[in-house]
């Protein structure tokens, strides 16, 4: 049996677990970790293969082999699909089976995001609360029904019942272009969700759109810096030093936005390209909510406010802030413009 580190991680082709993984490459532990991605796809394997990477072939479907592989896991990074259950439950079954064979308690950290925040303001106002990271007491009264959180919850409870330390990034409106290793062998996704969204029902409507007003709040936070998180929280586990399950939830931000904001630089950006005539965004209309790939844009129109305190406790130290999210806004529309015209 090998006396290595046994890691497995989920997600390592998308834009945050091809971070994360790009960032355990380059890692002090490398060298004493045997590192396993799920992967879908055959042809990405070879390249896995190439910086020492092994594979496993599948999905979040094959209950079966994630449990079979956390089983063999000391550590598990899950950064795949915060909302499927299944695929979670199979993940702390497998955790649970290596308890109950090795005697450890084998580490599982998970992604979230702070979209368990939010409410239904439809673009029409803030909310006042303050989420706290390092407020437990606060974050449990969240209500069982809101996204994320009942996935979140089978995690803190594994946690509770002690086969496996459990830890929860909650990443917020990411942003920014995704490099390195991954990207250059053309295996991981370099684009967030939030922002190209709208930025892609901007360039539709050829003028820049939200939500109602606009008026709601979210965090943000530059992809690099929540792929560092990762890894602080992770030094500070192998320490010993991080707070987990209940204690154990860690927001990725740094700096918050209006909608408006982000509305108005695309609408800027549209009309400095030549696509739009006018510099000021206006509400998304029917027309606009009736295109294909439009039902996620209400999720835009939420509230979702907090602070990252519990990580930067940790030593995080986010460089990116909401203006050089703002910036980065044209490159964004320019990237669309050029790859979906």
């Amino acid at each position: 049996m090998s006396t290595k580190t046994q890691v497995f991680i989920t997600g390592a082709t998308g834009y945050i677990g091809g971070a994360v993984l790009a960032r355990l490459l380059e890692h002090p532990t490398f060298p004493t970790s045997e590192i396993t991605a799920l992967v879908r796809k055959a042809d990405k394997i070879p390249a896995f293969d190439s910086i020492g990477v092994n594979t496993v072939l599948g999905s979040y479907s094959d209950l079966e082999l994630l449990e079979e592989r956390a089983s063999q896991s000391d550590v598990v990074f899950a950064c795949a699909d915060a909302d499927n259950a299944s695929a979670c439950e199979a993940i702390l079954k497998g955790l649970k089976k290596r308890h109950q064979t090795s005697g450890t308690v084998p580490i599982l950290i998970h992604t979230s995001g702070t979209g368990v925040l939010i409410d239904n303001a439809r673009g029409m106002n803030e909310y006042d609360t303050i989420w706290d990271d390092m407020n437990p007491d606060q974050l449990e009264t969240l209500p069982d029904t809101q996204i994320h959180r009942n996935v979140d919850l089978m995690v803190i409870a594994a946690d509770k019942e002690g086969y496996a330390r459990t830890y929860i990034v909650l990443p917020s409106t990411i942003y920014g272009f995704a490099t390195g290793k991954l990207v250059d062998l053309d295996i991981q996704n370099t684009r967030s969700i939030q922002i190209p969204k709208l930025v892609e029902a901007s360039i539709a409507r050829r003028r820049g759109g939200m939500v109602g007003e606009g008026l709601n709040r979210w965090p943000n936070v530059h992809i690099d810096d929540i792929a560092d998180l990762y890894i602080i929280l992770y030094d500070a586990i192998r320490e010993g030093k991080a707070g987990h399950g209940r204690e154990g939830l860690y927001f990725g931000e740094n700096g918050e936005h209006r909608l408006r904001d982000i509305a108005v630089s695309i609408a800027e950006a549209l009309h400095d390209l030549g696509v739009s005539d006018s510099r000021e965004p206006t509400p998304f209309d029917e027309q606009d909510y009736g295109r294909p790939g439009a039902k996620f844009l209400p999720f835009l129109g939420t509230n979702s406010r907090c602070k990252a305190n519990r990580a930067r406790k940790l030593g995080w130290k986010p460089k990116f802030t909401t203006e050089d999210m703002l910036k980065s806004i044209k490159g964004e529309v320019e990237w669309q413009l050029e790859h979906k015209a």
